[in-house]
């Protein structure tokens, strides 16, 4: 892994409050994106990790604090500002428009852009060369793929709009070792090619041995941050979601 330490920050997040109509799900979080690095999101199911990345792309309405991208206030920006400003977020469920094409749902990634046909197949090159399986699945219905394949097709959406900052929800939910191991490399090579990722895992061991830094969050609240390396080894992270996975 590169140290990062020293690397600019993409995203600032102080003091964030949001959630539902009149229910607030977070509750002042504090969190920091450096450039260059995997960023994991940690904590039980109801936390509130995936109200975060949608209150972050702008899907969720902030109701007090800020969010910085470049020192820029984004907070009351629009999901399609918020895209063409350089932050994909991948959503938890994938979200593909499963009558269409794997090609075709590449190809509305990047419908911000605004790119020639020779750039976009270039674009599609590099995301079949990055998961194989979607070249072979190119005119398959994406809905009909398996789980893994959609995800890699939910990944690959979100890098054809050319972020500097991919957000994704629940990289492993509901999917095989094997496949969950293949998407890892396949975010480790783009992290290596400059990529900043922010991701939200279930799977503990795997987010915390995946990034650098990782945020740890309950109710609605960070509880917990640092290097995910020294996460690994916090006696209270392990009995709270270490321990309880291996039983």
């Amino acid at each position: 892994m590169t140290d990062t330490s020293a690397a600019p920050v993409l995203l600032q997040v102080e003091g964030l409050r949001s959630g539902y109509g009149e229910i607030t799900v977070l509750w002042g979080v504090d969190m920091q994106v450096r450039a260059g690095e995997i960023t994991a999101l940690i904590g039980s199911n109801g936390a509130g990790k995936s109200t975060m990345m949608r209150t972050l792309s702008g899907l969720v309405a902030t109701q007090r604090g800020r969010s910085l991208w470049d020192g820029r206030e984004i907070q009351h920006c629009s999901p399609a500002e918020i895209l063409g400003l350089g932050i994909a977020h991948v959503p938890e469920g994938r979200r593909l428009f499963s009558a269409m094409t794997v090609e075709d749902n590449l190809v509305m990634g990047a419908y911000l852009r605004r790119i020639g046909r020779a750039e976009m197949q270039r674009e599609l090159d590099r995301i079949y060369a990055i998961f194989p399986k979607l070249a072979e699945r190119r005119d398959q219905a994406a809905g009909t793929m398996s789980g893994g394949e959609q995800q890699m097709c939910a990944i690959g959406r979100g890098i054809m709009s050319a972020p500097r900052l991919l957000m994704i929800d629940e990289l492993s939910l509901g999917l095989s070792p094997l496949l969950v191991e293949q998407l890892i490399t396949a975010l480790q090579r783009l992290n290596r090619d400059g990529l900043t990722i922010l991701v939200v895992e279930q799977d503990v061991m795997t987010a915390l041995e995946l990034s650098q830094t990782a945020y740890v969050m309950d109710t609605g609240r960070m509880v917990r941050h640092g290097a995910s390396s020294e996460l690994l080894r916090d006696p209270a992270v392990r009995e709270a979601y270490l321990g309880a996975m291996s039983v």
